[in-house]
C-alpha cells in the first residue's frame, strides 16, 4: 500500500523530532519536565492517530466500501457498473484488477448471450431444414401408398426424390456432427508434406464432373512451381474447399454460372482463390459470414436451407493450419474467397 510522501513527512516531524527533544530534555530537565514532555508526546501521538485514521478512512475504507458495492452489482449481473478511478489513487492496483475482471465478465456474458441466441436460432433453422424434406418425403410416400403414382416410372421418380431428400438430411446431420467435433477439438489432424500442384490437380478431377452435372462452368489455374510443398491435412483442406464451393453452388443465380479456382504461389505462402459469379453477399453480411450459425437475410429467405456453419468450419480448419481466410463480394456480381496457407 502506497503512503504519500507528505504523510511520511508529517510522521517524521510529529514523532522523530519530539523524540529527539525528549532525549535531550531527560539529560537537563527535572522529572517534572520529563512528565510534561511525555504528556505533550502522548497528545501528539493522539493527534497523529486521528490524522492517520482520517487518511485511512478517506483513502482506503471509503474506496473499499465502493468496491464492495461494485462487487455486489457485478454479482447481480450489472457488468456496466463502473468505479471512479480517482477514488483509488492510493490503491490503483485494486481498481485496475477490478476493471479487468469486470470487462472480462462482461465479455463472457455477452458471448454467452450470443451463443444462446445462436443456439436457439440453430434449433429453429435445423427444425425448418429437417421438416421441409420430411414433409416432402411424407407426401411422396403417401402418393405411392394412395396409388397417385400409377405407373412404375412415376413410382421410380417418387422414390428418387425421396432418396435425394434423405441424402440432404444426412448431409445436414453429418455437418452438424462434424462441427461439434471440430469446435470441441476432437478432430484428429494428419499433417503431411504435400506437393501443392499434385494435390490440386487431383482435387479438381472430380470437381469438373460434379459441377458439369449442375451446368456450372468451372476453370482451374495453378501458378505454382512443380516442386512446391506445404504441410496440410489433405482431407480437412478438401472439406474446407468443398464447403466453399458448395456454398457458391447453392446461391448461384446466373444464367451462365461460373466458378473459378486459382492457386498462386507467394514468397512464403500459397494463395487459394475461389471465385463465382453468383448472387454475392450483402455488405452488411460480409463481416459475419464465417461466424458460427450465421445466415444472411438471403439465405434465411431461400428454400435451399442450410445450417449456417459451413463457412465457420472452413475458418476453423484454416486456423488450425495457421492460415487465414477472407471474403470479398459485391451483391449481384459474385464472391471471391481467399485462403492463405503458409509454406
Amino acid at each position: 500500500m502506497k503512503i504519500s510522501s507528505g504523510l511520511f513527512s508529517v510522521v517524521c516531524i510529529v514523532i522523530v523530532v519530539p523524540s529527539i527533544l525528549l532525549i535531550y530534555s531527560m539529560n537537563y530537565e527535572t522529572a517534572r519536565s520529563v512528565d510534561l514532555w511525555f504528556t505533550i508526546l502522548a497528545g501528539i501521538i493522539d493527534i497523529l492517530a486521528i490524522i492517520m485514521w482520517f487518511w485511512i478512512y478517506r483513502k482506503i475504507l471509503v474506496p473499499l466500501d465502493k468496491m464492495r458495492i461494485a462487487i455486489k452489482k457485478i454479482a447481480d449481473g450489472d457488468f456496466d457498473y463502473e468505479l471512479d478511478e480517482k477514488d483509488f489513487v492510493e490503491i490503483p492496483f485494486l481498481y485496475n484488477d477490478f476493471e479487468k475482471m469486470r470487462i472480462k465478465l462482461k465479455e463472457n456474458e455477452e458471448e454467452k448471450i450470443l451463443s444462446e441466441n445462436a443456439a436457439r436460432e440453430l434449433v429453429s433453422n435445423i427444425s425448418h431444414d429437417l421438416k421441409t424434406p420430411l414433409t416432402a418425403i411424407r407426401g411422396y410416400v403417401e402418393g405411392i401408398l394412395d396409388g397417385v403414382a400409377s405407373s412404375p416410372q412415376k413410382v421410380r421418380d417418387y422414390l428418387n426424390t425421396i432418396y435425394n431428400k434423405t441424402n440432404d438430411m444426412t448431409k445436414l446431420i453429418d455437418e452438424l456432427l462434424y462441427y461439434s467435433r471440430v469446435t470441441g477439438n476432437k478432430v484428429s489432424y494428419n499433417f503431411e508434406r504435400t506437393n501443392v500442384k499434385d494435390f490440386f490437380d487431383e482435387y479438381v478431377k472430380d470437381l469438373y464432373l460434379e459441377l458439369e452435372t449442375v451446368k456450372i462452368k468451372f476453370s482451374y489455374t495453378a501458378n505454382v512451381d512443380a516442386d512446391t510443398v506445404i504441410d496440410i491435412d489433405r482431407e480437412q483442406i478438401k472439406r474446407a474447399l468443398n464447403n466453399i464451393i458448395a456454398n457458391a453452388v447453392k446461391y448461384m443465380d446466373k444464367e451462365k454460372p461460373e466458378i473459378h479456382l486459382i492457386v498462386k504461389e507467394m514468397v512464403d505462402a500459397i494463395n487459394i482463390r475461389i471465385s463465382d459469379n453468383g448472387r454475392g453477399i450483402a455488405e452488411k453480411d460480409l463481416p459475419h459470414i464465417f461466424e458460427r450459425f450465421y445466415r444472411s437475410d438471403a439465405s434465411r429467405n431461400t428454400k435451399l436451407g442450410g445450417s449456417g456453419i459451413g463457412l465457420s468450419i472452413v475458418k476453423k480448419v484454416i486456423e488450425i493450419h495457421e492460415g487465414s481466410v477472407v471474403a470479398m463480394s459485391k451483391s449481384g456480381v459474385g464472391t471471391d474467397i481467399d485462403i492463405v496457407l503458409k509454406k
